[in-house]
């Protein structure tokens, strides 16, 4: 019992994306049958790509409000800028990069799955070339042996048979049966072109499909690389990494919506081809094949006949003819004429090798073998391309949400960065505690080494190598000293430099700070300076 046939149904998602409305250029309704070579249908596919081309601009449009509304808004209080700011930026710079993440592993997969099917096409159209290109051989071989080899046997025993005319009378009738089988030969079909136009489409299909997965390769590392300097600017709070991430983000926002259009248009093209891929066939093939033979090889159908099957049993009958002849030839004409032996056997031993091209021949011509490469073929750009490209689709959208987010972070970080710089620049210079002094203090070291009190008095050793300076005599009333000691907690200072007299407060101050410790010093001094007389 021969195994069910198995028929092509398109997947659901050819039906959905063959819906899509198909308008040209000037938003009138076009066909939507697949037909690359109608300009108004080609304008339908292009304008695909240009809607989104049309949600790039709104993108970027947005993106530009939203970064003008940020850098021109003020924050009232300082501690929503310092707590809350860098807690929102750190939350959106992570999402944003699961969501890149996540959009590049789609991407991943859909790449790999639409070349997948792209080369399930192209090994297809090898195999049914494979097999077009053997019946060629084999016709043009079995004619040559007709027309060359058996007609050089046939002269030759002509002549040694000239005397016998029962003999001439069975040459000739072999001869009439290898006419025969040249014509029944001549009326199959050609396929010179059609292996031509196979191979070339499978080279231009392979051509272009290499670029195509290595584009978008190249495109998934460049996003990876923008998400990690996204992640490198914002952890060492680096304007120059994060203004590098603001351009790569639009530039990879630009690839995003641009290989969307490619895939919206690749996918709504190649479903409206698999939503009826018998029709295009035969309008492509009319007139290069018989529509009997191309239909014959696209349904298959158990029920009907071959359309060679009358050539191949005309050639079976007439090559069994032949033989039997060939052999009756051998029993009877041989012990006549012994020289007759040797072109009897060349045209036994060329029947016998055309008849194992008959089986050959039959066996290529059965519409079985390229029905499955057909069916195979289908299989491959129908379910894992179409499917492939929906996934690429996909991954452009998360690519392009994921950007639209770090953009919208962008302006916040270097908000937060310009007001955590403008705060440390608000602290003394000299402050030892200043990060930015401390920078500064790295890059310009001072040229003289400054000694200190501690020099001279830090270790028996130095006590004895090093003598103390001078002590200074302050002219400082002790009225002044004393109340510099009552606002540093009551106790008085006992240093040999006091700072008494200079009107000078510690370095760690700002210099806000600066203006309410002289204010709060001179108070002191009108209050007391009545208690502590010189």
């Amino acid at each position: 019992m021969p195994a069910a046939r198995v028929e092509y149904v398109a997947p659901w998602w050819v039906a959905w994306l063959h819906s899509v409305p198909h308008l040209g250029l000037r938003l009138q309704p076009v066909d939507s049958t697949f037909n690359p070579r109608d300009e108004s249908y080609r304008e339908s596919l292009l304008l695909l790509g240009l809607v989104a081309a049309i949600c790039l601009g709104l993108n970027l449009i947005f993106l530009a409000a939203y970064v003008v509304c940020v850098c021109c808004c003020r924050q009232d209080e300082a501690v929503q800028t310092k707590r809350r700011n860098p807690c929102c930026v750190t939350w959106t710079a992570v999402v944003a990069g699961l969501i890149c993440c996540a959009a590049v592993g789609v991407g991943f997969y859909g790449n790999s799955e639409t070349n997948d099917g792209v080369y399930q096409l192209i090994y297809s159209l090898d195999n049914a070339n494979h097999t077009f290109s053997g019946i060629d051989t084999l016709v043009s071989g079995t004619t040559q042996k007709m027309e060359v080899d058996l007609e050089q046997h046939l002269a030759r025993l002509s002549e040694i048979f000239a005397a016998r005319g029962d003999y001439i009378q069975t040459l000739k009738f072999v001869q009439q049966m290898a006419g025969n089988i040249m014509v029944q030969l001549s009326g199959l079909p050609v396929w010179r072109e059609v292996t031509t136009e196979l191979t070339e489409l499978a080279d231009q299909t392979g051509y272009v499909e290499y670029y195509r997965w290595l584009s978008y390769l190249l495109l998934f590392i460049l996003d990876l690389v923008i998400c990690l300097i996204a992640c490198l600017g914002l952890a060492r709070r680096s304007r120059c990494l994060l203004a590098s991430m603001l351009c790569c983000g639009v530039l990879g926002l630009f690839l995003s919506w641009t290989s969307l259009a490619a895939d919206s248009a690749a996918a709504v093209g190649t479903s409206d081809f698999c939503s009826a891929p018998d029709t295009f066939i035969l309008n492509v093939t009319e007139g290069q094949i018989r529509t009997e033979v191309t239909r014959y090889y696209l349904y298959c159908s158990q029920s009907g006949s071959s359309p060679f099957q009358q050539a191949l049993t005309v050639f079976q009958r007439s090559l069994t003819t032949m033989q039997i002849q060939v052999a009756g030839l051998l029993q009877f004409a041989v012990p006549l004429f012994p020289t007759a032996e040797k072109d009897l056997l060349g045209i036994q031993l060329l029947l016998n090798s055309s008849e194992s091209s008959l089986h050959q021949l039959t066996a290529m011509l059965d519409c079985r073998g390229l029905h499955k490469d057909y069916l195979d073929a289908l299989a491959g750009i129908c379910y894992d391309g179409i499917e492939g490209l929906l996934y690429l689709g996909l991954f452009s959208l998360l690519a392009a949400l994921a950007f639209s987010t770090m953009i919208c972070a962008g302006p916040r970080a270097w908000k937060h960065f310009t007001t955590r710089d403008r705060d440390y620049d608000d602290i003394d210079s000299d402050d030892p505690f200043n990060p930015q002094a401390r920078r500064i203090a790295a890059h310009n070291p001072p040229r003289g080494q400054l000694r200190s009190f501690c020099s001279y008095s830090s270790g028996l050793g130095s006590q004895t190598s090093l003598q103390p300076p001078a002590q200074t005599i302050s002219n400082a009333p002790v009225s002044e000293y004393m109340n510099q000691a009552m606002l540093f907690g009551g106790n008085p200072r006992y240093e040999n430099v006091p700072l008494i007299g200079r009107g000078s407060p510690p370095p760690t101050y700002s210099p806000s700070m600066r203006a309410t410790y002289l204010s709060v010093a001179d108070e002191h001094l009108r209050h007391y300076g009545n208690e502590f007389p010189a």
